[in-house]
């Protein structure tokens, strides 16, 4: 399943945009990662109930979700979702700075890259295509560093 989106779409107003999520094809084996997510921001609170909402009913009600605080500033150690809430945790050295860990009550884990929100369109779309390619032995550090985007940077706001 791959779901990508064109971020200029016009929205409607008070409704949010469609989550910008890759995932590898169903079916396929993954490679180093499950896919991609590009939020629009570095809050938590506001990017992480799209992506369950995205996920949930393919993969299962998320229930939690390991962060590195590379990519944020705040992190909540709840969130709450449609019908639920997704537990956050943190780790800054065991878990790779872009890499989120996605657990479903599946149970099911998916590791994502986290495309800065300030990545240019094109190096996004292309880091989208490579984190969801079956064929990927990169890390989200190593993908993001092939592509030229820079670092995260949380202070940017968003």
């Amino acid at each position: 399943m791959t779901a990508t989106f064109d971020p200029a779409s016009a929205q409607p107003p008070g409704q949010e945009p469609p989550v910008r999520l890759s995932l590898t094809p169903e079916g396929a084996t993954p490679g180093r990662l499950d896919g991609a997510w590009w939020p629009r921001s570095h809050d938590l609170l506001r990017e992480l109930p799209p992506l369950a909402a995205a996920l949930d009913p393919t993969w299962g009600k998320i229930t939690r979700v390991t962060v590195n605080p590379t990519h944020w500033p705040v992190i909540p150690r709840r969130v709450p979702v449609a019908g639920h809430v997704i537990h956050v945790g943190w780790f800054e050295q065991e878990q790779d700075a872009d890499q989120v860990m996605v657990c479903s009550f599946v149970p099911l884990r998916l590791q994502l890259l986290v495309i800065p929100p300030e990545a240019e369109a094109s190096a996004a779309e292309w880091l989208m295509t490579a984190a969801s390619d079956p064929a990927n032995t990169l890390t989200g550090t190593d993908l993001l560093t092939a592509a030229g985007a820079p670092p995260a940077d949380p202070r940017a706001g968003g």
